[in-house]
């Protein structure tokens, strides 16, 4: 890689592993970060050998939220044209068939905050820190925030933040529900490593249907989710991975899931 990538990308045993690359900015997003990451995002797409996907922040950060200096002279309509870019970004990471981490070191607020929550899990070091502080700035998230945070962790305790703009540490990030870890940050990268290593031995296209069926069904009534749930599980038995799963438990032996 050359200092130029504003992404890092590292694939291994099945695991790609993206890392913001601004640490002198505290990898504040910008339009070109968001370009290169949904680019990014673009590609594993397609990647059917890949099982999870890492998102992280190079140096003392996460993300430390949305470049201000850029966002600074926009007019209201550039403005949510910016807005509507970094949500179709973030759609795109929600929307992959991977599980997607998030490890979240130093800051995660804003933009920031708002790529964290993009993702399926996240997890926490020590001293990190969350929040939406936009309203300080006289502006309200842009990336999903006001939409995405009342769904992981209640309208109440969303508003709270959203009207504050306080920030919360990662122990109460996890008590939240936020977060699913808290690790010390030398921990962090092996925590996402493990984590993702747990998912490898699932049968990925479950994992995907996982997925859907819980961000699908966030937008539908009950008796609805459920329909969609039971067709998703129906799908699920027209594939390779459902009958080896099944036939290695009254076996008594591991699965190999092959995604098909």
């Amino acid at each position: 890689m050359t200092e130029a990538n504003l992404i890092q990308v590292n694939i291994d045993e099945q695991i790609a592993v993206l890392s913001l690359n601004r640490p002198a900015q505290r990898n504040a997003l910008n339009r070109a970060v968001l370009s290169e990451l949904g680019a990014n995002i673009a590609m594993l797409s397609g990647r059917r050998d890949l099982r999870a996907v890492i998102i992280r922040g190079e140096g003392k950060a996460f993300a430390a939220g949305a470049d201000i200096s850029e966002m600074q002279a926009m007019t209201a309509q550039e403005a949510e044209q910016f807005a509507r870019f970094g949500q179709r970004v973030f759609t795109a990471l929600e929307n992959l068939p991977q599980p997607t981490i998030a490890l979240v070191h130093g800051f995660a607020l804003g933009g920031g905050m708002e790529l964290s929550m993009a993702c399926d899990v996240r997890i926490a070091a020590e001293g990190g820190q969350f929040g939406q502080p936009e309203v300080t700035l006289g502006v309200l998230p842009g990336f999903g925030g006001s939409q995405r945070l009342p769904r992981i962790i209640g309208q109440g305790r969303a508003l709270d933040m959203l009207l504050t703009g306080k920030r919360i540490d990662a122990q109460t990030a996890l008590a939240y529900g936020l977060v699913s870890q808290v690790v010390s940050e030398d921990a962090l990268l092996d925590a996402g490593i493990a984590y993702a290593n747990q998912l490898k031995a699932l049968g990925p296209v479950a994992l995907g249907y996982v997925k859907r069926a819980v961000y699908d069904g966030a937008e539908l009534d009950l008796s609805k989710g459920q329909a969609m749930e039971a067709n998703l599980f129906g799908l699920t038995f027209a594939t390779r991975d459902q009958k080896e799963g099944m036939n290695a438990f009254l076996a008594k032996r591991s699965a190999e899931f092959r995604g098909e």
